[in-house]
């Protein structure tokens, strides 16, 4: 037997002692302790009620998503009317110029060049943003804090990182 390879098994030898040795005195000073099952017990219980919130949060996305396609299709129907009615009027005045990026959409389909002339779509937009979230408020149907922050989103705020002391 040469003595590399005899060197190899005796390294191998003593890397599996000293991992012995190290879980031995952890679990003396650490996984014997009643301090760490007590807190190994909560970290799992904690673990589960993430998990079911997710799933939950899940299947609450599912259930809604049903009359997201209702709203959009009906909204979509109503829109193309309204477009027709509303179509190349001044609806409001606004009390500034937009930004050049917005005034495609609030000087929509509206002659002239005053960009305070405001048409239908944008007002329309405005509106419903404001006030479908307040009467989903109103009448309690809106979506819990909790919810909306545990699922982010492209305009929820962003998932809490780590914190390191």
């Amino acid at each position: 037997m040469s003595t590399m390879f005899a060197d190899t098994i005796l390294i191998v030898f003593i890397s599996v002692c000293t991992a012995l040795l190290a879980e031995g005195i952890t679990w003396v000073l650490v996984y014997r302790t009643d301090k760490y099952k007590r807190l190994k017990a909560e970290v799992e219980k904690q673990k589960r009620q993430e998990e079911k919130l997710k799933n939950n949060n899940r299947d609450l996305s599912m259930v809604r998503m049903k009359s997201m396609f209702a709203i959009g299709f009906c909204f979509t129907a109503l829109m193309g009317m309204f477009n027709s009615i509303f179509d190349g009027r001044v609806v409001a005045k606004l009390p500034f110029v937009p930004l050049s990026y917005i005034q495609g959409l609030s000087h929509r389909n509206l002659l002239g060049e005053d960009y305070t002339d405001c048409s239908f779509i944008f007002l329309y937009i405005l509106c419903t943003m404001s006030i479908r979230q307040n009467i989903q408020k109103m009448l309690g149907l809106a979506p819990s804090r909790a919810a909306t922050k545990q699922a982010g989103g492209f305009l929820g705020p962003p998932p809490q990182a780590a914190k390191f002391s």
